[in-house]
């Protein structure tokens, strides 16, 4: 590079890192991300992913204590859609909503589906030393797939499902929202904190790159 590489740079090769779990380039991110912006928590959140897929659960609380410590935190996610001018949104493991018991029905039926179509849990993007099992159904309500549900029960089918995020898309879901627009042949557009994703048929206009 002609130039050295700001936070945004440093950040983008942070979340590559992610994807491709290289640990050892990722620290090097890392700390070159935080030595510029030493109050942006992305840095520790990436980085922590990135041990927790390793199985590295005591440095992940070592960098979370960090965090702490330094007074950052974490928004919490949350995705929401709007209905008729009026918005709902909706957290990970949400019962607050009306129409919950429809919600978590349709989640299940779409699994179900999901599952037969060759879909296997990421279980990798849950950043909790819990069992596998329990990392899964966590995976399973988070507040985009919530969202989409909620999409799939009220939005009309000639209309696409417009979601927004408040947070990055996770790997698992972003996988999963593929697999539930070839099975309801529905458009889904999702907003999350990096770009706009177009799940359509079975597959993302970002190319499985974010």
């Amino acid at each position: 590079m002609p130039f050295p590489p700001d936070a945004v740079g440093w950040a983008t090769l942070l979340s590559s890192c992610r994807v491709h779990s290289n640990l050892e380039v990722g620290k090097w991110a890392a700390e070159s991300l935080l030595d510029l912006e030493p109050t942006n928590p992305a840095g520790y959140i990436l980085l922590s992913s990135i041990y927790a897929a390793k199985g590295k659960w005591n440095t992940v609380a070592q960098l979370r204590r960090g965090m702490r410590e330094k007074g950052l935190r974490k928004d919490p996610g949350c995705s929401w859609i709007k209905f008729k001018n009026k918005l709902y949104i909706f957290s990970a493991d949400d019962f607050s909503s009306p129409y919950y018991d429809q919600i978590y029905a349709e989640l299940e039926k779409l699994n179900e589906k999901m599952i037969q179509m060759g879909y296997v849990p990421d279980a990798s993007s849950v950043l909790h030393d819990v069992e596998e099992l329990e990392k899964i159904k966590m995976l399973g309500h988070h507040s985009e797939r919530l969202a989409i549900a909620f999409g799939l029960i009220f939005i009309p089918r000639h209309c696409p499902i417009r979601i927004v995020k408040n947070l990055r898309v996770c790997r698992d879901c972003h996988n999963a929202t593929k697999y539930i627009s070839k099975i309801t042949q529905r458009e889904i557009l999702v907003r999350d904190a990096v770009r706009f994703h177009l799940f359509k048929d079975g597959a993302c206009s970002c190319g499985d790159f974010w």
